[in-house]
């Protein structure tokens, strides 16, 4: 008899329908392989069937595309085409959905979550940059990816490596 799992009013995240798949029936881990992959099982090994489950339940919800990769490929593809020339590639600082930014700023602890539509949410308020955080923690204009430890100061040069054990 197959037992019937809670749908809640919200699916459950990948990583939860991942945790509950040792806890299934064998009967619902073949029928959630007809309905995700078709077709009736290739085996009976049970680890072999939930690793392909698992596989394809984040293969389905993490291929979503990214628009801003494909603007950013679009303006590369063109660059090329006009000058037959690569550019190098504009380095891309922001986070992937779900990150959290921490950041501590005179003895305060700061998280910054960065969201699938590409803002930032910082005390239950959304932000279209990480750079309106940073003014907002410190009252003065910060590159954002630089406050947050995104990317490096521009400042930062790299000194010659110096041999330190030379003799008197």
């Amino acid at each position: 008899m197959s037992t019937q799992i809670p749908t809640p009013s919200t699916p459950p995240s990948v990583a939860a329908q991942i945790a509950r798949l040792p806890d299934l029936p064998m009967a619902d881990i073949k029928a959630l392989w007809q309905q995700l992959v078709g077709g009736e099982t290739p085996t009976h090994n049970r680890q072999f069937l939930e690793r392909r489950i698992a596989y394809r339940l984040q293969e389905l919800e993490f291929r979503k595309v990214d628009a801003n990769l494909l603007d950013r490929n679009q303006r590369r593809i063109e660059s090329l085409v006009e000058t037959g020339k690569v550019k190098k590639r504009d380095r891309d600082y922001r986070p992937a959905a779900g990150t959290v930014l921490v950041r501590e700023y005179k003895g305060v602890e700061y998280r910054v979550i960065a969201t699938a539509d590409g803002q930032y949410d910082f005390q239950g308020r959304m932000y279209p940059s990480l750079s309106m955080i940073a003014r907002e923690i410190t009252g003065m204009r910060w590159s954002g990816p630089l406050f947050f430890g995104l990317k490096p100061p521009s400042n930062a040069k790299t000194k010659p490596a110096t041999n330190k054990r030379g003799g008197r």
